[in-house]
Formats: structure tokens, sequence, C-alpha cells
């Protein structure tokens, strides 16, 4: 009987396992996880030392140790004592309108260009983008004169108009992308139905962009209630600051309270993380959607 089993050459290897895509070795695996830890573990360990230091007497701000003497000193210290929730109401103004306003006109300018052809939309567009280019260090001497000439230095409208500049533009662009993802049929059934323009918009597209406008409303509100140079520079007298200019008070060239620091800037991160768990669903379908259909 004839053997028809195959059989390797003489003298020549057999040959390699072909890896499917995505397999990975131990040692990549290996390397892969490690660095996944690295980067979660510098990630967290900033925020969480800022929580563990509002804890601690203000003798042991800089003691490297876990909290031994725990207290709620430092929070009492600040509601109390400070001008924190006149900081808390300005901000709360601020942000307020600077997230109305900027959604508003975020989501009407992205739709205007999505759907419709006019005269200077491309320059209209390519100005969204420069406007992205400046760096705050440059803006702000010629707001600051811009601000002080119309009278509205250390007015809470002045800070929303400075705010809207950095917000709006991006947020725009951003709609744009996503209201061309919507298909134009809605609108034409819309109009066949009787609405004009603005009330396709607002009947029928707008709630259909709720991921982009979550995107939008979170962006917004981030850039006023984070925002130190502008908060700074344009806001002056303890009790007409926001938030985010109040800390600087903490420390600085006369003082170095790191207790109260740590303490408010832990109050002042809970609603920034309330207003992330509300929109964290729509997040990535908004920002997907907004950076590849644009």
């Amino acid at each position: 009987m004839t053997d028809t089993t195959s059989h390797t050459p003489v003298g020549t290897e057999p040959p390699a396992p072909v890896r499917k895509r995505g397999d990975r070795g131990p040692l990549a695996s290996l390397g892969l996880h490690l660095t996944l830890l690295t980067a979660s573990v510098v990630a967290v360990f900033p925020p969480l030392w800022l929580l563990v230091t509002s804890f601690k007497p203000k003798t042991d701000a800089f003691d490297t140790s876990l909290v031994k003497d725990f207290t709620l000193g430092n929070y009492g210290h600040v509601i109390r004592d400070t001008d924190f929730l006149s900081w808390l109401q300005n901000s709360l103004i601020v942000v307020g309108l600077t997230t109305l306003i900027g959604v508003f006109v975020a989501a009407t300018t992205g739709y205007a260009v999505s759907r419709f052809r006019f005269p200077g939309m491309r320059p209209l567009m390519w100005m969204l983008l420069l406007t992205q280019m400046f760096p705050v260090a440059v803006l702000i001497v010629p707001l600051y004169n811009l601000l002080a000439d119309l009278g509205l230095l250390n007015q809470p409208i002045g800070l929303v108009v400075t705010y809207l500049t950095v917000a709006v533009p991006f947020c725009a662009w951003m709609m744009k992308g996503y209201f061309d993802g919507i298909p134009v049929e809605i609108d034409e059934a819309g109009r066949v139905d009787g609405l004009n323009p603005f009330g396709t918009f607002w009947r029928l597209v707008l709630p259909l962009a709720r991921p982009g406008l979550a995107v939008t409303a979170f962006y917004t509100f981030i850039t006023g209630w984070a925002e130190v140079a502008y908060a700074s520079a344009f806001m002056t007298g303890e009790e007409n600051l926001t938030l985010a200019g109040g800390l600087q008070t903490f420390v600085n060239q006369y003082t170095s309270d790191w207790g109260a620091l740590t303490a408010a800037a832990v109050i002042i991160a809970v609603p920034a993380a309330i207003v992330f768990g509300l929109v964290a669903r729509h997040l990535v379908s908004g920002l997907t959607a907004g950076a590849t259909k644009s």
C-alpha cells in the first residue's frame, strides 16, 4: 500500500503558524497591560491625593502618609470663613447663561451652515476654525480693552461674552457635522406640513440631535466652570470672583492655605462630575458624529 502522508522535506523548517489579526503574544499583552495600569495610576493619583489632602489638618498638608487625623475643618473653613458661596453664585450665573446661550447659538449656526447655502458661508466656516488657533493669553489684552470700553468689566455678562467666543466656534462646527448626518427629507417633510425653517429646526431636527446637544452643553459648561485666565483678568474684588478665580486667593505670594485650596477644589469638582454623569451616554455618539461628518 502506498503511503500518501505528506512529509516535510529533509532540511526544511515547517511554516510558522500565522497569527490572526488582533492576536498578541504574551510579552506584548503584558506590556500593554502594564502600560494601561501605569497610565491609570498617573491619571487617578492627582485627584485622589487632592481628596486625601482635603481631609488632613493644615499642618499635615505636605505629609506623604495617608490621613492620620481625619478632619472636615477645611471644608467648614471654606464655606464659613471665605467668600466661597459668593463665588459659587457668580459661577452658577455665568456658567448657566454661557451654557444656555452657547447651546442655542451653536445649534442654530450649525443648522444654518448645514442646510442652507448663502454668500460668505465658506469664509464663516473658516473663521470658526481660525478662532480656535489664537491662545487665550494673546486675546486677554484686546478683550480687556473692549470690555472696558463697553463697561462690562466686573460684570457677569462680560465674562459670559468672552466664554462664548471660546465655546461657540468649536461647538458650531461640531453641530454642523452632526446635522449633516440627519436626513434632509425630514426638513422637506416639515415644510410640506407648513412649518417654516425655524419651526422645522425646533420641532423636528433638534430632538434628533440630542447627543450633539449634550456634547455642546458639556463643553460649554466646562469652558465656563473651569476657566481661570479670563475670570482672573476681567473680574476683580473677592466678591466678584468666580470659583476658578477664587481658588487663587488660597495660595499666593502672601498666603498658602493648601487645606482650604484642596477642599474648595473637591467641592468645585462635584458639579462637573454630576453634569458629566448626566450626559455621559451621549458623549461618545455626539463626539464621533461631529468629528466624522464635518
